[in-house]
């Protein structure tokens, strides 16, 4: 028995490991190639239907608490919906766009350097125009309700400043950021091949657990489209006035996550200055 263990690790820790070659910042080649515009197609439609089925729980969750007051989902029914379409569209679409369906995410992976900068641009364009137009099927299957309960529109409760809206927007989006950094890292796979991970389930639960912390803050934006198209089709003024939070908030924490993973868990700046002093001998 003790030896099948040991043969066992043995072969796990024997399995190789490279690190993937970083992103170039411009790849004219990709913009040749139909995998490229099939994946902006992907990310698209991702955030469509997350912000259809998403906004669609939030007007039904209010509707139906106006009503009664222990009617709806509740605010735990909102954030299953929001982490588990999170699972589902990351499910279908990591293998061909790699499953973003939100610019902070983008944001993080490109400042990591996994996608160049075209992609990432056009990514974001492609999601926030997924999410008016998944907010504006919404808008158009029951206007009444849309309008009557807030579009599911991100605002700053007013009980709370716009410090603390920004501080929960930051933590939020880090803790999303991270988690797909730590989900689909490559050496993470290689070494603990034998423990079979899937990697939307870990990232659909963070927007989960996310949302269960910030929506009495902010209504939870972590996704700036999310956040801008359903400003777009509401159209009132207190989502506009509040739209900075859900921009600034997610690069942030985006920002800080990708920091932190590659250069402190992953130890990218001791490679990077051993692989200089190395070329200085």
């Amino acid at each position: 028995m003790g030896k099948d263990v040991e043969a066992g690790a043995t072969e796990f820790s024997a399995r190789d490991y490279h690190d993937p070659p970083p992103a170039p910042l411009i790849d004219p080649e990709e913009l040749g190639k139909w995998s490229f515009y099939r994946a902006i197609i992907a990310e698209f439609i991702a955030t469509l239907l997350f912000l259809y089925i998403t906004v669609l729980t939030v007007i039904g969750y209010s509707s139906e608490n106006a009503a009664d007051q222990c009617g709806g989902v509740g605010i735990l029914g909102i954030a299953w919906a929001f982490g588990g379409m999170i699972f589902i569209l990351v499910y279908c679409t990591a293998g061909i766009s790699g499953g973003h369906i939100n610019p902070a995410v983008t944001f993080g992976l490109f400042l990591a350097r996994k996608v160049s900068l075209v992609r990432a641009i056009l990514y974001m364009v492609a999601q926030c125009l997924g999410a008016i137009c998944g907010c504006g099927l919404v808008k158009a299957f029951q206007k009444s309700l849309y309008v009557r309960y807030g579009g599911g529109a991100n605002t700053l409760n007013g009980d709370y400043s716009k410090g603390t809206g920004l501080a929960a927007e930051i933590i939020g989006t880090f803790v999303l950021v991270y988690t797909v950094f730590s989900a689909t890292d490559p050496k993470r796979n290689a070494r603990d091949s034998h423990v079979p991970v899937l990697a939307p389930l870990p990232i659909g639960f963070a927007v989960f657990m996310v949302h269960l912390a910030t929506i009495p803050i902010t209504g939870t934006g972590i996704n700036p489209a999310r956040s801008f198209g359903a400003a777009v089709i509401y159209g009132k003024d207190k989502p506009w006035d509040d739209q900075w939070i859900f921009w600034v908030g997610p690069f942030i924490g985006a920002a800080i996550a990708a920091i932190y993973h590659q250069f402190i868990l992953r130890a990218g700046a001791i490679k990077a200055l051993g692989s200089f002093r190395s070329s200085s001998y």
